[in-house]
């Protein structure tokens, strides 16, 4: 589900150190594989939201990376947050690992909660047994109260950790209500490309806020984030996605499962803007990216970013490189950006609400019937062949199925689309074609 700001809506944070189970916690808690788990620290690294339902009391949950007081650039980012997430929370669970005990670190988000002075549970995960059950009363020396024994794995005490969750929630929003989704006609634009091109960057200044982690480091963004950004011609949802490497280049389970995520996001679309590096030009991994946007249906904007950084010679020598390497894609448009400062962004807009208004365009049968009508006579298919009839059955993308007495050889039938494309300035947007022998009717 799309996160959406609702007033009436609490939001339940979990924080804790690395690796100690927070997103295994999540995913059970709203029912899906919805954050993605391995058994080892530093996975997730952005907020991750989801509406979640428990005795009828309708709650935002919230996935957070591990915070930790001090650690690398890109820790440090994390950590930023973590205390984001926190700041705008109803409850805090914070969680630790029953299988360790407390621990330097463990103390030291204590010390920090104890501070922002919200409401703490505790819970003591991979409680999977009685004796480790016993082990939680360690953690007393927290100072933040009782620790509830959970397993996040095996679903052991859950229920009753539930309980206590929403018992704790502000009595004024303990009510159910209805959490509005992002109506499902809502265009979806994913950012696609390659690791370490600036998506997440631009994400975060399409959004208007820091919602994805931004670091100068492949790799950064594990799981596709989703918001939904009202604009001047309405709402998208702009999905952030993971950089997508070559399948034989990936040794790590969390960054296939990222790449299994973003290829979904790219699936659900309804457009898809390709962020390629201007500075390292068109490379055989964006080649294959957009081969696979095409092979999707949804349209494509392809954005140059870094436009900023080079000199005429070496723009006009990507600009080569594109029309060379991307020809198969059509006329699709091409924005020349600076994600980090902003330049070129406010374009984008515009270029996204056309392409989205030719995915969706309607043409009325008796104008299609008279185009293709028009193009038959001036180039016959020859061997008596001809479309007999045609109507558009479908859009998103526009789908035209044509009705022949015999079968059209392929060139024709490019022909013919090209035909159509031009009339109804249909652009670079993919159309479908269809065709029915008449017997088939």
């Amino acid at each position: 589900m799309t996160e959406i700001e609702h007033d009436n809506i609490p939001t339940v944070v979990i924080v804790g150190r690395p690796n100690v189970g927070k997103s295994t916690w999540f995913n059970r808690v709203v029912g899906e594989q919805a954050a993605i788990v391995e058994d080892r620290p530093g996975v997730t690294r952005d907020r991750h939201a989801r509406i979640a339902t428990w005795l009828g009391v309708q709650f935002r949950i919230v996935d957070t990376g591990g915070w930790q007081p001090a650690g690398t650039t890109l820790d440090d980012k994390v950590s930023r947050q973590v205390e984001q997430a926190v700041r705008e929370a109803d409850l805090i669970i914070f969680m630790v690992d029953a299988s360790v005990g407390a621990t330097d670190d463990d103390e030291s988000v204590a010390n920090w909660l104890r501070k922002v002075g919200k409401p703490v549970l505790l819970a003591a995960n991979k409680a999977d047994n009685e004796r480790r059950e016993v082990d939680r009363w360690s953690f007393l020396s927290l100072g933040l109260g009782d620790p509830y024994p959970v397993s996040a794995l095996h679903g052991r005490r859950a229920g009753d950790f539930l309980d206590e969750v929403i018992a704790r929630l502000p009595e004024r929003i303990t009510t159910e209500v209805i959490v509005p989704e992002a109506p499902s006609d809502v265009p979806r634009v994913a950012l696609v490309g390659r690791p370490n091109v600036g998506k997440s960057t631009l994400f975060n200044r399409l959004v208007g806020e820091e919602r994805s982690v931004v670091h100068d480091m492949p790799g950064t963004t594990r799981d596709s984030i989703d918001t939904l950004v009202e604009t001047e011609d309405g709402p998208l949802v702009f999905v952030d996605t993971a950089g997508m490497r070559k399948k034989s280049r990936i040794d790590d389970s969390a960054e296939y499962f990222s790449l299994v995520r973003a290829l979904q996001a790219i699936d659900l679309a309804d457009i898809a803007m390709l962020v390629i590096d201007a500075t390292v030009g068109v490379t055989s991994q964006d080649q294959r990216l957009a081969e696979r946007v095409d092979a999707s249906g949804c349209p494509v904007v392809i954005v140059l970013n870094k436009w900023e950084l080079l000199e005429s010679e070496e723009r006009r020598e990507v600009e080569a490189e594109l029309a060379r390497k991307l020809y198969f894609i059509g006329e699709a448009p091409v924005l020349k950006i600076s994600a980090l400062t902003g330049k070129g962004v406010h374009k984008l807009r515009p270029v996204l609400q056309e392409a989205i208004s030719l995915y969706n365009r309607r043409v009325p049968t008796k104008d299609v019937n008279r185009v293709l009508a028009e193009a038959q006579q001036r180039q016959p298919a020859g061997g008596g062949a001809r479309v007999v009839f045609a109507v558009q059955g479908a859009s998103e993308p526009p789908t035209f199925t044509l009705f022949v007495n015999r079968e059209l050889p392929q060139p024709y039938l490019r022909y013919l689309e090209r035909s159509l494309r031009e009339a109804f300035e249909l652009g670079s947007t993919p159309i479908k074609m269809r065709v029915r022998k008449r017997s088939e009717a």
